[in-house]
């Protein structure tokens, strides 16, 4: 297939774009510099602007563009790139993939597990409501901003993913240095639930989600076995064989970063992949331990 990928820079994209490559598909890079080679199309999100002419031919889009919601304090004006990132982005790709003449048999945009809030110890599948706080309305809109190539016989799917375990940076990459340094430890109550998912497993859900055309619509991007905060902990401790005894309260982590305190790092949200699973998916990294061990090598 010739697949064209948005964000193919950032954490998931850049193991993504070879990841694709090494299975035989074509891959044209959306990027907003200029172009260095035929391989790249150049477009600019923030002012909506893209030449659809350019995508003519494509059979599949990966959408992963938007600023990283763990960037800093949510002022404001933050808040308003974080949602103009994604909602505008994803509705001037859709515009512009629904007005082609050769349309792309699917559209995989990107959401987020952040749709359903902090719901303690609750599961939660693809049919659990939204949440109504700041990250459950963008991950409600981002998703909504795709309609276009939807309405436009387009097939779109939304991985709503969860902590990305990469060594590369996300999440897990911000925990390494403090950790190595044995000054990890658990964040606030430590029982909140967190649904991770290993890249090696990403990269598989979207080969999964290109060739499986019985799955459209929204599916949870995170593994079988979600754990607590205080499980993570220890297992990524015990993986880097450092202590874990510094923690940090839910008062000092608010007084730090404010909203996305609550928002992310003392959420729980405990996730099922049930479409995945229900479409055969196989998980090569099901658990945090064989997971972690793998990607720290």
């Amino acid at each position: 297939m010739k697949v064209a990928v948005t964000g193919a820079s950032g954490l998931v994209g850049s193991a993504l774009v070879p990841f694709l490559a090494s299975k035989g598909h074509e891959v044209v890079r959306l990027v907003r510099r200029d172009p260095r080679g035929a391989a790249e199309v150049r477009w600019d999100p923030a002012r909506g602007e893209i030449d659809g002419s350019t995508l003519e031919g494509v059979d599949a889009v990966v959408h992963l563009s938007g600023e990283s919601i763990a960037g800093g304090r949510w002022s404001a004006a933050r808040k308003k790139r974080l949602y103009d990132s994604r909602i505008g982005s994803t509705r001037t790709l859709a515009r512009a993939l629904a007005a082609l003449k050769r349309r792309p048999s699917v559209l995989i945009s990107t959401s987020a597990i952040g749709y359903y809030g902090s719901r303690r110890d609750a599961w939660l599948t693809e049919a659990s409501p939204p949440a109504e706080d700041f990250l459950g309305r963008l991950a409600v809109d981002w998703e909504a901003a795709a309609a276009p190539a939807a309405e436009a016989g387009i097939r779109v799917v939304h991985p709503r993913s969860g902590l990305v375990l990469s060594p590369a940076g996300g999440a897990l990459g911000k925990m390494l240095l403090p950790f190595r340094l044995g000054l990890g430890g658990v964040l606030g109550p430590g029982t909140q639930y967190m649904s991770w998912i290993a890249i090696d497993d990403v990269l598989g859900a979207v080969q999964h989600t290109l060739v499986r055309a019985d799955l459209e619509g929204p599916f949870n991007m995170v593994a079988p076995e979600p754990v607590t905060n205080r499980e993570f902990t220890k297992t990524l401790g015990r993986a880097l064989k450092r202590p874990t005894i510094l923690p940090a309260p839910a008062l000092a982590l608010r007084f730090v970063l404010g909203e996305m305190a609550d928002a992310t790092l003392l959420s729980s949200t405990r996730v099922r992949p049930e479409r995945l699973e229900q479409t055969d998916f196989t998980f090569r990294f099901p658990t945090l331990e064989g997971a972690l061990r793998h990607v720290l090598g």
